[in-house]
Formats: C-alpha cells, sequence, structure tokens
C-alpha cells in the first residue's frame, strides 16, 4: 500500500482525498456497475474480471478506497442482481469472472438474490453462468442472428477427481522394517483450540437497499423508500 493511500482510510473523492461513506461509494459504483455491464453486453462473448471492474469504478467514478475490492464488490454485485431480476434484466452479474474467467461461487449468491437455488456442481455452475451470459449477448443485440453460442470454460482438472494418493506408512512401521523394532512415539500435549478470528466491522456486509442502494439502518427500513409521508393538507 503506497503511503498516499494510507494517509487515506475507507472511502474518498479523488483528486482531493474528501471522504465520503461505504453507503455513498456503493451506491455511486452499483449504478456505474450497470453501465459497465450493459456495455459489456453489447460485444459478443465479452466478460469483465473483478479487478478490472474495481479500477473501473474507482476510475470513472472519482470514489476510490484501500481496502481489496473481494471486501466490497460482492456488497453491490448481489443488490444489484436482485434489482436486475426485479425489473426483468438478464443476469448481467454473470458477465463479472475472475482472473480464471469463471464466476466461482459468488455465482451461487447471485442466484440466491435472484430468488433461485444455487448450484453446487462447479462445472455446472460455470455452464450455467455461460448460458446466461448468452442471454445478456442476445438482450444486448451482440449475438449472432441464429442467437450465438454459450462461450466454452476452461475447467481444469479438480484435486478432488485425481486418483487418491496411497496412504503414507507410519514412521515407526518404516523404522521397524530396518532394525526390527518401534519405539512407540509420545503423544504431544493436546492443540489448544485457535481464537475465532475478529471481524472488524467495516468488512461486515452492509445491508443495501434494492431500489436506491443506500444502506439500511439497523430499524430493517429504508431511510429513503421506507419513510413515511406527511398526509396532504387540505
Amino acid at each position: 500500500m503506497s503511503e498516499y493511500q494510507q494517509e487515506r482510510k475507507g472511502f474518498w473523492y479523488e483528486p482531493d482525498g474528501t471522504g465520503t461513506s461505504e453507503a455513498i461509494a456503493l451506491e455511486t459504483w452499483a449504478k456505474a456497475t450497470h453501465t459497465i455491464l450493459e456495455e459489456t453486453a453489447a460485444t459478443y462473448h465479452a466478460t469483465i474480471t473483478e479487478g478490472a471492474l474495481a479500477h473501473r469504478l474507482m476510475t470513472e467514478t472519482g470514489i476510490a478506497t484501500a481496502r481489496p475490492h473481494p471486501k466490497w464488490l460482492p456488497k453491490l454485485i448481489l443488490p444489484l442482481a436482485a434489482l436486475h431480476h426485479r425489473d426483468d434484466y438478464p443476469a448481467l452479474t454473470a458477465l463479472v469472472v475472475d482472473g480464471r474467467g469463471w464466476v466461482g461461487e459468488r455465482y451461487d449468491d447471485v442466484r440466491r438474490a435472484a430468488e433461485q437455488l444455487p448450484i453446487t456442481d462447479p462445472a455446472e455452475r460455470e455452464r450455467h453462468a455461460a448460458r446466461a451470459r448468452l442471454e445478456c449477448y442476445q438482450w444486448a443485440g451482440s449475438a449472432p442472428e441464429d442467437g450465438g453460442f454459450p462461450a466454452s470454460v476452461e475447467m481444469t482438472r479438480s484435486r478432488a477427481a485425481r486418483a487418491p494418493r496411497e496412504p503414507r506408512e507410519p514412521r515407526a512401521s518404516r523404522a521397524s522394517r530396518v532394525d526390527g523394532s518401534a519405539t512407540p512415539r509420545a503423544a504431544g500435549a493436546p492443540r489448544e483450540a485457535a481464537a475465532p478470528r475478529r471481524t472488524a466491522a467495516s468488512d461486515k456486509p452492509v445491508n443495501v437497499c434494492p431500489r436506491c442502494f443506500m444502506a439500511i439502518p439497523a430499524t430493517g427500513l429504508c431511510d429513503n423508500c421506507d419513510r413515511p409521508t406527511a398526509p396532504d393538507r387540505f
């Protein structure tokens, strides 16, 4: 992290460094993300990586943060997916992939936000996301006249699919083959349970209103959308 970033905490506006809140940053970035995803869908078989999206958001909106994008990007992707589902948009968030070109387990959270069941099989999850991206290209008019086809996703062979290794023989057994005797190893003291990892308050998920993208307070009601209106005066 550069000294420039260390001087600025949380979220701020470039270039003067004026601070802002996480809620305002997420609201601004969510609106910009929708526009970027529409632009991405306008190119057949195009995707955008999480890192590239995060860079564009900070560059184009002028709001920056020193926090790594995995800490805040899901906080705007998931409400945006719910909003797209509500307004009958295609699954534009499926266009956001990691460095391998995969949607990964984040896609399950996107499906939950769209009131759909997650897909537990990794290969099937990536195939489903590829079909969802094809619907985005068709919606944006970038797919060929015949409708096109889902882009193939290269899947590496998972560790679970590899042949299991033979179990290693205990050290005492190997020694017994050499000198015919084995000295039992003294049992060590049990390890203490690791203390639970503390989570910074700023890293906890923010409940964001899917209508205006503002953070919802502990009351559970959006200050913008759920505020009671005063009765009309006659």
